[in-house]
Formats: C-alpha cells, structure tokens, sequence
C-alpha cells in the first residue's frame, strides 16, 4: 500500500481506509443502511493479510458493541461503525464503556427516524449523541464531519483524543457524508502498536496478562459502594471539563463583521455555506459556525459573538430542533435564537434556510 494516494471514493469507503491506515487493531460491526461500505470495503481491501488487522461481522450490534468493550480492555485500537437504530441498540454498551473508561471510536452514519424510520440523511442522532444516549452521567467524545476528507482525517483525531482521555469517540456523520463521492487525500500507513508499545502505553489501565512487578488490572464499571461510585463520577466530570477547556473545535465562516450568524454541522453546514454566500450578495452580514466538536460544545465562542453584538442565530439542522438547545445556552438570552430544520430524511436548499434567517429572525427585528 503507498504511503500516500489521492482517490475519489465515498464518505464511509473512506472510513475502512482510514481506519487501516490509522494501525486500527480490529473492527466489529454489523451490516445497516446508510453505512454498510464501511465493513464492505473492510472485507475488500483484506488488512488481515496486511496489517493483521481484525475484521469481524458480528451477530448484531449489541455483539459488536460488547466485542469493542473486550478489544479496548486490552488497550487495543478498535472500532466499530453503524446508524441509528443500530447505534441505538448499542448504547448500553457505550455507557459501559464510558464507565470502565475504554478508549474506542464508534461511528454513525445518521438515517432518518425514530423508529426504524428511513435511510435517507438525518440529524435526528445529536440527542442522543452528545446528551449521553444511554443510562447514566456520562459523555461520549463527539466529531461532526462535513466532507468525506474529514471522515477520513477524524477517524485518527477520535482515536487520539479518545486514548488522550481514556474515553469512547463518535464520528457523527449523516447518509448526505457517508454516500457522497470527493477527492480524498488518504494518509500514509501507520505501523499497528506492538504489544510491548501498548503494554508502556496502557499498562496502569489495560488487561494484558499480569507482571509480578505490577498489581492486577481491574477493567469494569461496576461499583456497588456508593461512596466509591460518586468518587469515580468526580473524576469522570473532571476529565469532562478538561475536554471542556482544551479540545473544543469549530470553523467559523464571515463571522468576524457579521449581524447574523447560523450554526450548523455536518452536511447541514455545507448547505449553509452556500446561505452565506447569498445573504452576503446581498449585503447581509451573515456568518456561519460550525461545530466540528459537538461534544464538547463551542459554547464559548457562540457567546462570545452574542456578547459582541450579533443580532440573531438560526440553528440550521435536520431535525426538529436539538442542537438549538446548546445555542440557546450558549447564548443565554442575549439575543433571539431559533430553528429551522427539515426531517424524516429531507435535505434544506440554501434558499430555504436563508428564507428562514429572514422570516424567523431578520424581519422580526
């Protein structure tokens, strides 16, 4: 395999590449719309016979979710890919994980719901995504790509903050992502860790055989003192407020001088960049941010442009209003912030969100 190529391929193709030539060390999933290239270009390029990589289809999600818990007990690189309903079914196992402090990367590839819903692009996920999704107080670290060279760039950053912080990480992209075609340049081969690397690396934490120079690694969340447990779920909000400070990330697009700013990720922002440009022809000061952590939140800089003196916000997503709240919050009644969204798998054209701006926030001064 070269060390560095430049394809044109999908969204979710990109993922299995990326994912290989991260050093990923095992992937288990289970086959769903919009998101079955992933494990289908796995099986195709073979990185068992390469890398030594493993691929595994699993007998459901809740199997491949409890597959990822064993392989990241081992400090291993792993993974695991599915969309809604699927990652639904696996969010049990994400609260374990984030219990026990295992470092992995799950991606959804967002349909249309609830339910069973549809396979067309959805953001209906965010929700569940970056509000925890399961029982419990916890947080998954959560990336927004609004290309396919972001699906494939995020596959390693995940992987890198989620070892950072001993935490599972999401790619949250959505079918518009995972099905697109674009030029990707994909990076060059890394070597998978040795079980010596990963044992210097994970030994205070991970399961692999015990030294007579060390105690013995326990890998669970379960703590049935209660005193004990809320000790744990200090520390757990800790680590959270560190990722807090120091690993939000977001683009800001003509925000500088704008009067108007719309915040929106993933696809959603792609659209919305077009938004700009026809308010800006205009000469409406219109700017866009885009959340590329959602969790954690831009919170920060969302106020700060409050705070400066934008007029409004429209939160654009597909959905019926979710991340809205965070803005909302961010923005903590400074100014008029609202909705515009489109759901059960329908896609807004930038005219409609910058009739939108106009009727929900522009003309009601």
């Amino acid at each position: 395999m070269a060390d560095k190529e430049v394809k044109l391929m999908k969204g979710n193709e990109v993922i299995a590449y990326a994912a290989i030539r991260y050093g990923c060390d095992g992937y288990f999933g289970y086959p769903i719309t919009p998101q079955s290239e992933v494990m289908e270009t796995l099986m195709e390029l073979k990185p068992w016979e390469t890398t030594g990589m493993v691929v595994l289809q699993a007998e459901s999600e809740i199997a491949s979710v409890n597959m990822l818990y064993g392989g990241a007990a081992t400090g291993k690189r792993v993974m695991t890919s599915s969309s809604s309903p699927g990652v639904s079914l696996m969010s049990e196992g994400m609260s374990y994980l984030a219990g026990a402090e295992l470092p992995c990367l799950i991606v959804n590839c967002q349909r249309g719901g609830p339910g069973l819903g549809t396979i067309q692009p959805s953001q209906g996920d965010y929700f569940q995504a970056c509000k925890g999704g399961a029982h419990g107080d916890f947080h998954l670290i959560v990336l927004a790509p609004n290309s396919v060279q972001e699906m494939h760039d995020f596959v390693a950053l995940a992987f890198d903050l989620a070892f950072k912080y001993r935490n599972p990480a999401m790619i949250l992209a959505d079918g518009a992502i995972g099905q697109m075609m674009e030029k990707v340049t994909l990076a060059p081969q890394r070597p998978r860790k040795t079980d010596a690397e990963i044992e210097a690396e994970c030994k205070s934490w991970a399961i692999y055989g015990k030294p007579a120079d060390r105690a013995r690694n326990v890998v669970t969340s379960l703590e049935l003192r209660s005193e004990e447990m809320e000790k744990i779920n200090l520390r757990l909000q800790a680590k959270y407020r560190a990722m807090e400070e120091n690993e939000v990330r977001y683009e800001a697009v003509e925000c500088d001088d704008a009067d108007y700013v719309i915040v929106a990720f993933g696809s959603s922002a792609r659209i919305c960049s077009a938004t700009v440009e026809l308010a800006r022809a205009e000469g409406l000061k219109v700017g866009l941010l885009r959340p590329v952590t959602l969790y954690p939140f831009p919170k920060k800089p969302i106020a700060e442009l409050a705070k400066r003196g934008v007029k409004g916000f429209l939160s654009a997503e597909l959905n019926a209003g979710q991340m809205v709240e965070d803005v909302r919050l961010a923005v903590n009644g400074l100014v008029p912030v609202e909705h515009y969204g489109r759901q059960g798998g329908s896609l807004f054209t930038p005219d409609e969100v910058y009739r939108a701006l106009k009727d929900k926030i522009i003309n009601r001064g």
